[in-house]
């Protein structure tokens, strides 16, 4: 694939998608370009992919926000175009990839775009703009053979999941994880258990295409919870104590419940999908005080200037597949309906291109 065009950046101006209010679709508009400040980063996006929290951001997942008008967008890869005072960790010219997680260097204040007389709020990284201020601890350069779909597949997707195997499932050779939502997370990790070794590793979604790929990426067994009792399931395949790790994706309380209860006595239930702000979960809390663990998932614990470089090194060596996570295609400006797809559920992960 031909590597984009950087683009002279001089306008004043740039192409954004701006949440407006919650439920509805994105804007697509003008917004002026401010001074950088200390630590800031002007970066040209060239790929972005779409994230289950963009999703939670428009529907108000986490309550409501106090911050709309703003900008979305955590996973990109980009090019840097201009740096602010006082930036050393990156310099013009320099590929790079956008991610949420902190990195080394300046915790730069977040941007203010102007927005025909209102003001645009952002936070430390966006990516749903053909250029963006980022906070400089926000970048990692790259490689510059790296291709930019590959860089946004960095910022959180392969990031959260495979730091999720190492730092918080801490996954054995040989023991069994269950991952319920096949999307481009749950794929990653799907890849990461088979990198280490685990046995079995068990793909669970209602959607078979995504069951198909988990089987490519190396799980042993799945469960198509449409056709398929998920309980029944679980225990012809590991008998009554139930996995070792459950990785739950989709933030449903039921499914958050039926996770923990389908975890061994001393297992791990981890939660990357986040239930909304109204809902709770209930579950029998005694067996936390024997060792078993429920934790939320931060990104895998990631910490982007080592673990960015190594995951990369493995793409290169062809370990790592990632291309074929992109499941979906399409131009910047065809975003609203790009969402409308993800929500569908029937994506792996969706990449988004920026006019060069």
């Amino acid at each position: 694939m031909a590597r984009p065009t950087v683009t002279a950046w001089k306008r004043m101006k740039l192409k954004a998608a701006i949440l407006e209010r919650l439920n509805a679709p994105l804007v697509l508009d003008e917004i002026e370009v401010p001074n950088l400040e200390c630590g800031q980063v002007l970066v040209q996006v060239h790929r972005t992919s779409i994230c289950g929290a963009q999703l939670n951001e428009i529907s108000g997942t986490k309550g409501d926000d106090k911050f709309l008008p703003h900008l979305l967008g955590h996973e990109g890869g980009a090019t840097v175009l201009q740096v602010g005072p006082g930036v050393t960790q990156v310099k013009k010219g320099d590929p790079v990839v956008l991610h949420w997680r902190k990195g080394a260097g300046i915790h730069a204040a977040t941007p203010k775009y102007n927005w025909n007389g209102r003001t645009v709020n952002a936070g430390w990284v966006t990516t749903f703009s053909e250029a963006a201020i980022v906070s400089e601890n926000r970048v990692t350069a790259i490689p510059k053979d790296i291709p930019f779909e590959i860089a946004a597949l960095m910022g959180c997707v392969v990031t959260t999941a495979l730091g999720l195997i190492n730092n918080l499932a801490q996954l054995k050779i040989g023991q069994s994880i269950a991952v319920l939502g096949c999307g481009g997370v749950g794929l990653c990790v799907v890849q990461g258990a088979a990198m280490v070794s685990a046995n079995p590793i068990i793909a669970i979604d209602i959607q078979k295409q995504k069951l198909a790929m988990a089987r490519e990426f190396g799980a042993t067994h799945v469960i198509d919870t449409a056709q398929s009792d998920l309980r029944d399931e679980i225990r012809k395949i590991v008998g009554p104590r139930g996995v070792d790790v459950f990785v739950e994706n989709t933030g449903v309380v039921k499914l958050i419940e039926k996770a923990y209860e389908l975890t061994s006595p001393q297992g791990r239930t981890i939660l990357v999908g986040v239930p909304r702000h109204d809902q709770d979960i209930t579950i029998h809390s005694l067996p936390l005080h024997f060792g078993k663990v429920l934790t939320g998932c931060e990104g895998g614990n990631t910490e982007p200037g080592s673990d960015i470089p190594r995951y990369l090194r493995l793409y290169q060596s062809g370990k790592l597949p990632l291309d074929r996570i992109i499941t979906h295609r399409a131009p910047f400006a065809n975003i609203n309906s790009a969402l409308d797809q993800v929500r569908a559920g029937e994506v792996g992960r969706f990449m988004l291109e920026m006019p060069s």
